[in-house]
């Protein structure tokens, strides 16, 4: 109205009747800076104004890099890179120019339209949510425009690359704000929250968008975790990680003791993982590292191999979920083919139809594009579609029959009715299933709801920490929340009614991922259960011999039992628990015989046990940290079963000793010689006659010891590490020095601890900022456990 004064007072004689006056204005949306020290703690700026984003770029990045001055930007060292964490701040939907902005994007005046946004109909119920789409779509794009591509701007001119983790209270669709990043970044928890579809939603961003970086904020924790994390228990869940689509794994989190001589010291309040140089283990981390490594690198090798792309569905705020029949496993992966989701933006943007596949600019694949359950679709975004299909492409999905905006209505509709007839023809999806469109075709098969009338998903845990939690313990969405696609079964059968062979599979349910570089095709593979596994593997590849490359050791060997039939190749796999290997094939050479495989024991290496290491063993624990110098151990056996207290609750190193003979038959055999160290808690590093052998981290915990074995008199020595908590536990039964909330954070710092004098109370050995146990918490099983053998591995 025209009526208001100029001090906002409403000057209206008001007619016979009943009246709704609703007025209008615009404020921040409360979101504060969180966490922050208290000179970070603010307002969070305006995520739809460039000149705000500007402001904020200044004071914040463009403060850090006045203070240090010049540095490299050429992106190979120092400081490289800007990120946006997941959001986490809530939605925005105004902003000052916003009224002109959505005339100029959506055609029309918002202003009469308003009233929709408190629940109220403008028209009736079409309109409005239509007109909600639009405002929706609206506060996207300036998002896009003015905070996402303003900072990529920014940052590129002052040398720097950008992360993204699009998600969590995000107002945009999540794989549309990811596409603004350089690299997309995703987010899996170790205790805490279930994100999988994050890892999904970045996979999907990176591999239709010509990304070949995917990084995770990786093994975020909660409380729970409280220093019980290491890497054994993490390897299940980092590989499936990588099975997903992740090659950069970003630990969450390593927190700086700069000043700190009090162990385990300084946390992040309550959040882990506690990945930092105060751990117990933390010297014989670098095994684990190499570990990662060397699976990252072979995951950035080429392009990923996937048959299907599921087109995303329009809209903000949207998070892309896959149908639950196309998953497998908790946390979950493909349950056959791979896929992909695809932003809209980048479908219009960059996809292509080449020998009848949907194309993207660096060469990346998809055999069929999936659309989602859907009445609705732009005209523009369906064009593209009917384009894609003309030039040869296999689309599965149901048939629009709207827009889902207010902007050109209602011609819009009558274009998407006039390209959808089409594309679909005659095909209702329930008579007639298909139609053939230039040198492609649509697929539509009505009623069949994903999961429909399928087995339950199976699930898969990532294995068990050692204090009797599960590793993947989170809390779940929940998995009854309407499906985005058709059954994933419709997809399937097309694919094999275009011939096209699964990529993977076996007869058990191992994790996999494939990529392919040039003429060599890698495929990661990983067992997720705490159980080995004899099994057969089946690939897509022919012509070419099987490799088995080691991520632990970094060996690389040919196999030999292996058959081709067709166009796929099956090898005899052996996995230990958790084990993950890498199958290469990039040498042709086919087996001896067609379709017949070699037998099995030359590749599944049958173990021979040769000695069982029994009886004492000399052990040196730390008296710094309350263990005996040197003890004897009648036998192996777990440090928190004794009846010392100083080994009780004993956390840190402790060195094994033996010396022992091996059998003479032994050395006839000509086999190659294991020790293997049975159970461990929780890593353990093996020099065997003062030769350094490595680290033991994981599943089969073996160490080779051909080369250093002398047969008589061989001294072996093993260096084990246990975990924090048996001390935090023990030093909890000492007077206090330190004053804690009910939470568990630390209240204030202690004064002994800030002027460097003894602590009042001597007993405790321990300090940290964070306090997760008590006297009765119940203690870790520690040490070496057993039984350590010596095994023949043949050849």
């Amino acid at each position: 109205t025209g009526r208001l004064t100029p001090e906002g007072r409403l000057d209206w004689d008001v007619p016979a009747g009943r009246w709704t006056i609703l007025r209008f204005g615009r404020t921040t949306t409360g979101a504060n800076t969180r966490p922050a020290p208290v000179p970070g703690l603010g307002l969070e700026c305006d995520k739809l104004d460039a000149a705000a984003f500007d402001a904020h770029y200044d004071a914040f990045v463009g403060a850090l890099l006045r203070e240090i001055g010049p540095r490299r930007t050429d992106g190979q060292a120092g400081w490289t890179t800007l990120h946006i964490d997941s959001w986490e701040m809530g939605a925005q939907n105004w902003t000052a120019a916003f009224r002109e902005e959505f005339r100029k994007r959506r055609g029309y005046d918002p202003l009469t339209y308003l009233p929709a946004v408190t629940g109220r109909f403008v028209d009736d119920m079409e309109i409005s949510e239509r007109f909600l789409w639009d405002l929706r779509r609206t506060a996207q794009d300036l998002v896009m425009e003015n905070h996402a591509f303003r900072l990529k701007e920014l940052g590129r001119r002052d040398g720097f690359r950008l992360s993204i983790e699009p998600y969590d209270m995000t107002p945009c669709a999540d794989m549309t704000l990811g596409t603004a990043a350089d690299v997309p970044m995703s987010e899996f928890w170790l205790y805490g929250f279930h994100t999988a579809h994050s890892v999904i939603q970045a996979a999907g961003i990176a591999h239709t968008g010509g990304k070949r970086i995917m990084a995770a904020e990786a093994f975020t924790s909660d409380d729970r975790e409280a220093w019980q994390a290491h890497p054994a228990s993490m390897k299940p869940l980092g590989d499936w990680a990588f099975t997903v689509g992740v090659n950069r794994i970003v630990f969450h989190r390593y927190q700086n003791q700069a000043g700190i001589t009090a162990r385990p010291g300084m946390t992040m309040g309550p959040y882990g993982v506690h990945w930092e140089r105060t751990q117990t283990w933390w010297d014989m981390v670098p095994a684990y590292h190499e570990y990662l490594a060397r699976c990252q690198l072979m995951l950035r090798q080429g392009l990923p191999v996937a048959d299907v792309c599921f087109l995303v569905a329009e809209g903000a705020p949207h998070a892309f979920r896959p149908p639950a029949s196309a998953l497998r496993g908790d946390p979950p992966g493909p349950a056959g083919p791979a896929f992909d989701g695809c932003p809209p933006e980048t479908l219009l943007a960059s996809a292509a139809v080449k020998d009848g596949r949907l194309v993207f600019p660096d060469g990346m694949s998809y055999r069929v594009l999936v659309l989602p359950e859907r009445e609705t679709m732009t005209p523009a975004l369906l064009k593209k579609v009917r384009d894609l299909v003309e030039a040869g492409a296999t689309v599965i999905g149901p048939r629009p029959r709207k827009s889902p905006s207010l902007a050109g209505y209602p011609e819009c509709d009558a274009e998407v009715l006039r390209l959808a007839g089409e594309l679909w023809g005659g095909c209702d999806g329930e008579n007639v299933t298909e139609h053939a469109f230039g040198l492609g075709r649509v697929v539509w098969v009505r009623g069949l709801e994903s999961g429909a009338g399928l087995p339950p998903i199976e699930k898969t845990l990532a294995g068990p920490l050692y204090a009797g939690r599960e590793t993947w313990s989170v809390g779940a969405p929940p998995i009854d929340e309407p499906s985005q696609y058709g059954d994933f079964a419709v997809v399937e059968a097309e694919l094999a009614k275009m011939s096209v062979k699964p990529d993977f599979a076996s007869d058990a349910p191992l994790r996999w991922t494939h990529r392919r570089d040039g003429s060599a095709d890698i495929y990661f593979v990983a067992n997720p259960s705490a159980a080995a596994m004899v099994t057969t593997a089946v690939f897509r590849v022919s012509g070419r011999r099987p490799e088995l490359w080691d991520p632990v050791t970094g060996t690389i060997r040919k196999l030999s039992a292996f058959a081709a039939k067709g166009e796929r190749t099956s090898v005899p796999l052996r996995l230990e628990p958790f084990q993950s290997i890498f199958i290469v094939f990039r040498e042709a050479e086919p087996p001896a015989a067609e379709g017949t495989p070699a037998p099995p024991d030359r590749d599944l290496r049958a173990a021979a046990e040769i000695v069982m290491l029994a009886g004492p063993w000399e052990v040196s624990f730390d008296p710094e940290w309350g263990g005996p110098e040197k003890i004897v151990f009648d036998r192996l056996e777990d440090w928190s079963r004794r009846p010392e207290d100083g080994i009780k609750f004993y956390s840190g190193t402790a060195v094994y000793r033996k010396t022992f003979d091996l059998p003479s038959s032994a050395a006839a055999e000509g086999g190659r010689l294991w020790l293997d160290l049975g159970t461990v808690r929780n890593i353990a590093s093996v020099r065997l006659n003062g030769r350094d052998l490595g680290i033991v981290w994981c599943d089969p915990w073996r160490v080779e010891i051909t080369d250093a074995v002398k047969w008589k008199a061989d001294r072996l020595e093993i260096r084990v590490a246990n975990l924090w908590p048996n001390r935090l536990i023990g030093d909890e039964s000492e007077p206090p020095d330190a004053e804690y909330g009910r939470g568990g954070n630390l209240a204030r710092w202690p004064e002994w601890l800030l002027e460097g004098k003894p602590r009042p109370s001597p007993g405790r050995r321990t300090f940290s900022t964070w306090r997760h146990f008590a006297a009765d918490s119940p203690l870790l099983p520690s040490g070496l456990l057993g039984p350590v053998r010596i095994l023949d591995l043949k050849d």
